[in-house]
């Protein structure tokens, strides 16, 4: 694995540990060599997670749609700014960019693309592992419900199994560098 994609809100939300789990987050890409893709904003936790990653000698790769460049404040000083015509394409080049995709707490955005590469996953158009970093228990209610979800049959257990959560960066990179994509199961 070489760079990972991070999901995370152009907000800082409203408590200070979700600031700390990025740069934990930050700190544990660099530990183990990763590159960051990410959004290429410098507000919320986008810009904290960038910040730590530069701060502490690593590799940040932004990618933002010309359209948010002024509204989310595209970050001036990355390793590399992608700027493409659209979301679809920032989505795109962030997927193929990356080796794996976690999420930090976020809102409406955060939740759009980690539930689509997870749908990409399930339909086998990668085999990336995908999971959340769990901070102050801000995926508790999202992983309840996939697991009420995969009980009532509508998400397949190797498909729920498939999003890994954890409160510890480091932990969650470990995670990852086992990670085996569930066989592809044949659609009735």
């Amino acid at each position: 694995m070489k760079n990972i994609c991070v999901y995370c809100g152009s907000s800082p939300g409203n408590q200070p540990t979700y600031a700390e789990g990025a740069k934990s987050l930050a700190r544990a890409l660099v530990e183990n060599n990763f590159g960051l893709v990410y959004g290429g904003s410098n507000l919320g936790l986008m810009g904290v997670v960038a910040e730590e990653v530069l701060a502490l000698g690593g590799r940040a790769i932004g990618i933002i749609p010309e359209t948010l460049v002024s509204k989310e404040l595209a970050h001036p000083a990355l390793t590399e700014l992608f700027v493409t015509r659209n979301m679809h394409e920032r989505k795109a080049m962030m997927a193929e960019m990356s080796d794996g995709f976690i999420a930090l707490p976020g809102g409406l955005g955060t939740f759009e693309e980690l539930f689509e590469i997870l749908t990409w996953g399930q339909l086998s158009f990668h085999n990336k592992p995908v999971g959340v970093l769990n901070v102050n228990g801000y995926y508790d209610g999202l992983l309840s419900f996939l697991d009420h979800a995969s009980a009532e049959a509508f998400i397949r257990p190797q498909h729920r199994s498939m999003l890994m959560a954890t409160s510890c960066a480091s932990e969650l990179l470990a995670a990852f560098k086992q990670y085996q994509a569930p066989a592809v199961v044949k659609w009735v």
